[in-house]
This record gives structure tokens, C-alpha cells and sequence, in this order.
């Protein structure tokens, strides 16, 4: 086998070793179907179990109730950041954004383009080093919804805990944390997501709305960019992303096989976590702020430690962690 790279670097994430087997196994033919995937039809009988396998897998491990539907479109979270005023944002109403870090600027910069955003909270000044004090924030109890990025993989910024939003729906971009640790679903509103960080290759995105929000959707929308033409097709409207949500499928069952003790602790990035600045002197990383860094980035300094000490275990790419804020030295 080529030698393998351990890669901590910005984009796609490391995928579980035997997913990657498993599909390089049936790349040239499913068992019994004698066609790949990427080959058969999105409506076949073989597909549809593919689907449905990926979705009751992600209902699963993400404690997803009954209410929610849960889509698998494309565009990536940039097509949300447009989609989500354009479906929910009225032209006589506003939204509230809390904007902890550059994603969050670029999901202003879209919403705008839709209707009037009120910015709840914007963290800017101080250099995105933290997520606001419930104390902090200015919402409108009128607001369409409130939208927040759980996770701000640039400045290395994390919600801990939702902010309370009373009754207004709460949106989040959840793409790089999600999978990573319980999320209590029945508070938001919708939640999307990117597939690559932590679910499976790039091309898919994870949608998961609450149903009884689709009655507020404009009318008057294309087809492909309303909610409720994905809903009411169950994600099969047009030709969908299908090597990607048969890969989704396999990395589920890894998941469920790999025995969690409770619903909502995953393990797929479980060989780098640990702490990435629990001890920052003997790892070479310093970063200019600690107050609300990722736990993600904290995770990921003890791997580093651990594979840099023996090139036994395959050659490290260094990570693309931002001169502005972070050194590694390896």
C-alpha cells in the first residue's frame, strides 16, 4: 500500500481506514449488482437502501427525532449560506447572525444579498478569540431565525452550548464539528453541513430542517433551491451525489460498529484527539488566544505529538493552522 499520509491540514479530513477499504474493494462492482455506484441508477432498488442506510445512520448518531427531515444536496455550506435566507428570510422581516469568524462573515455577505440581517453579535474587534456571553447578544424576538457557525475552523473559535433564542429558529453551519460530539437537535431550526470534515468525501451536504418550519418558505422559488422540493423528493430530485452517500453509509456503520458507550460520542477522528494545548510548550504550538479555541485544535496537538516522535506510523503533513495565530513545529 502507498505510504499514507497523516493529513491535519484545512479541506477534506482523514477517512476511517476500512471505509476506504471497503469501497476500494467494490469500486468496480456493488456485491451482487454487478455495476459501481457511481454506475447504477439513483432510483434503483440497490441505491435506495444506500440512501435510506445513510440517513437512518446519521438519524442514529445524531439522536435526530421524528419532525426533521434529513437531506443530502450539494453545493456545500457556501450554497446554504444563500439558500437559507432565500428560503426563510421574508422581505418585511430580518434575521439575526451572530458572526464569530470568517464563515460567518461569508454567510452575511450572501444573506444580504436577500432581505435585512441584523448582526446579533460580531466579534470582529476583538480578533474572532471568542464566542459572545448570552449577555452580549442582541436578538430580535421577531427575528425569521438566528444563525450561528458552531465552529470557526480559521480563527479555531467553538460554540460550547446553543445560545437561547427564545422561539425564533435557530440555523447553524455545523461543518466542521459535526460528528464530533452530541448536538441536541430539537434546538435548532435547521443545521448544515458540508460532508468532508468528519462524514465522508466532499460533493455532499447534510440538511437537516425541521419540518413544521417548510410552511414558511416562499413561494416563488427554483425548484433545486427550495427545501421543500428536497423534502418532498427525499433528496432525489435530480441525480444525486451517489458515491458520496454510499460512502456516508459505510462511515455510519463504522461508526455504530465501533461501540460508542452512549449516542452522541463518536470516534471518527478518535486517533488525533486529545488535547491540542494541554501542554503547547512540548508540542512547538503557540496560539495568540486559548480563552474559546476549538477542542478540535486541542485534539489535534496530542496527535501531533504522537505520530511527529515516530515516522514508523507514515509521514506527516503539516498543518495549515494560520501564521496569525498558531507555530508548529515538527
Amino acid at each position: 500500500m502507498t505510504e499514507r499520509i497523516f493529513n491535519f491540514s484545512a479541506g477534506p479530513a482523514i477517512m476511517p481506514l476500512p471505509v476506504l477499504e471497503e469501497a476500494g474493494a467494490h469500486m468496480l462492482a456493488l456485491p451482487g449488482v454487478g455495476m459501481s455506484v457511481m454506475e447504477i441508477s439513483h432510483r434503483s432498488k440497490t441505491f435506495d437502501e444506500i440512501i435510506q442506510g445513510a440517513e437512518a445512520g446519521l438519524r442514529k448518531l445524531l439522536g435526530i427525532p421524528e419532525g426533521y427531515a434529513v437531506l443530502f444536496l450539494q453545493g456545500g455550506a457556501s450554497l446554504q449560506f444563500a439558500m437559507v435566507p432565500m428560503n426563510f428570510l421574508p422581505l418585511d422581516a430580518s434575521a439575526d447572525y451572530i458572526v464569530t469568524g470568517s464563515w460567518g462573515k461569508k454567510a452575511v455577505k450572501e444573506a444580504q444579498k436577500f432581505g435585512h440581517v441584523d448582526l446579533a453579535a460580531n466579534l470582529a474587534d476583538g480578533g474572532f478569540t471568542r464566542v459572545p456571553g448570552q449577555d452580549e447578544l442582541h436578538l430580535n424576538p421577531s427575528a425569521a431565525y438566528v444563525h450561528i457557525t458552531s465552529n470557526e475552523t480559521i480563527e479555531g473559535v467553538e460554540f460550547k452550548s446553543e445560545p437561547e433564542v427564545g422561539e425564533v429558529p435557530l440555523v447553524c453551519d455545523s461543518s466542521s464539528n459535526i460528528l464530533s460530539r452530541p448536538i441536541l437537535i430539537e434546538k435548532y431550526g435547521l443545521i448544515y453541513a458540508g460532508a468532508q470534515k468528519n462524514m465522508g468525501p466532499s460533493g455532499v451536504t447534510l440538511v437537516i430542517i425541521r419540518e413544521d418550519l417548510l410552511p414558511r418558505i416562499r413561494e416563488g422559488l427554483a425548484g433545486m433551491l427550495d427545501y421543500r422540493t428536497h423534502v418532498k423528493d427525499k433528496s432525489l430530485h435530480n441525480t444525486p451525489n451517489t458515491w458520496g452517500i454510499y460512502i456516508i453509509n459505510l462511515v455510519c456503520k463504522w461508526l455504530k460498529e465501533k461501540g460508542e458507550r452512549r449516542q452522541g460520542e463518536f470516534a471518527l477522528r478518535r486517533d488525533r484527539r486529545d488535547g491540542l494545548l494541554s501542554r503547547p510548550r512540548r508540542s512547538g504550538f503557540a496560539l495568540s488566544h486559548e480563552r474559546d479555541v476549538s477542542p478540535a485544535f486541542r485534539r489535534l496537538g496530542k496527535e501531533i505529538r504522537r505520530r511527529s516522535d515516530g515516522r514508523r506510523h507514515g509521514r506527516l503533513e503539516r498543518p495549515s493552522l494560520g501564521r496569525r495565530h498558531s507555530r508548529v513545529d515538527l
